[in-house]
């Protein structure tokens, strides 16, 4: 799972972003009362300038990580104006690095970094950047902003707050109401930022306390074995809220086995199965908070409109946004049609 990204910047729907990029714009005001019109040409799906991206990101050991590559592969299919030049995912850092350096020597136009891990990498972004060719900095931030011209990713205390606010608006009429938590790693930043972020929502929340809290590690084995501990532990609860989908398939597992259905559960990222659960009805699983994948998709178009010289659409700026957060939307059973498409396996 990703690490921990700046939540500096404009925040973008998930949908409005992976649609596409497209600049419309306007110049400041000029003698006359209405403002002059900007001629600067938009990122659009016509052939433009032929665009080479390098793109380097970990290895795909988790079903997010797997998406992200889906994401970026067929985004570069659908633009007969752009090469994508794909290293093979490595979570070793000196092997990445390696990687990254072999796509600048190459001189591509254009780099798409997800690295594996922000600081260790933040040296070879520089280098990229030096030599001329722009980075889209991808969800794991860089320590220095002059290693990207433009950072897009996720936001995990937004994932938190708006499970949080979900889960507080089904228990709103409820006395004395009990929620639990499984969260992920708890040495990463991203699992601090979305225990946070879960915390503040809350707070709004005065019938509601939070009575008890596991980490597990992001797999289906650690979700069960910790929401088995979690079960054990709390004999009554209302709901709870589950970081991640893949550990939440055991986490379904272990509330299967014990023969729970007391109660409601939130997932985190927005996996394949676990939109089909909630579409289904049939299980505690009522709604997951997403993490989009498809972040991938929309920096391979920011790459290519920073490759032929555009912009964004729906922006009056010349340039691309230096900082492009993502909104973590709710899925539920009234909306999950909707996105089924952008689950990942």
């Amino acid at each position: 799972m990703p690490e921990l990204t700046s939540r500096r910047g404009l925040l973008f729907g998930t949908a409005a972003v992976s649609a596409g990029v497209l600049l419309t714009g306007c110049t400041s005001n000029d003698s006359g009362d209405e403002p002059a019109s900007n001629d600067q040409p938009a990122a659009d799906d016509k052939k433009g300038k032929q665009v080479t991206i390098g793109f380097a990101g970990p290895q795909a050991d988790h079903g997010w990580l797997n998406a992200i590559n889906d994401n970026a592969k067929n985004r570069a299919k659908k633009y007969e104006d752009v090469t994508l030049e794909i290293t093979e995912g490595s979570n070793d850092t000196a092997a990445q690095i390696g990687q990254i350096e072999t796509l600048i020597n190459k001189k591509v136009d254009v780099l798409v970094i997800l690295p594996a891990d922000g600081k260790a990498l933040t040296q070879v972004g520089l280098k990229a950047m030096r030599a001329g060719i722009p980075v889209v900095n991808l969800d794991r931030i860089f320590n220095s902003p002059q290693a990207y011209r433009c950072w897009i990713g996720g936001d995990n205390f937004g994932m938190g707050l708006n499970a949080g606010n979900y889960i507080g608006e089904k228990l709103k009429g409820k006395k004395n109401a009990k929620v639990i938590e499984l969260a992920g790693l708890d040495n990463l930043e991203l699992t601090k930022q979305r225990s946070a972020g879960f915390d503040a929502a809350l707070k709004n929340y005065p019938n509601i306390k939070k009575v008890a809290r596991q980490a597990a590690d992001f797999t289906v084995e650690s979700g069960q074995a910790k929401m088995s501990q979690l079960l054990q532990a709390q004999s009554k609860f209302d709901a709870l809220w589950n970081h991640d989908d893949d550990q939440g398939v055991g986490a379904l597992r272990a509330i299967e086995q014990a023969g729970r259905d007391d109660f409601l559960m939130v997932g985190g990222a927005g996996a394949l199965s676990a939109m089909q659960a909630i579409q289904s009805d049939n299980s505690v699983l009522k709604a997951t908070v997403l993490y989009p994948p498809t972040m991938a998709a929309s920096a391979i178009d920011l790459a290519r409109a920073l490759g032929q010289s555009k912009g964004v659409g729906g922006l009056a700026e010349f340039e691309i946004p230096s900082s492009l957060t993502l909104y973590s939307a709710v899925v539920d059973k009234e909306n999950v049609k909707t996105y089924l498409p952008t689950g990942f396996k």
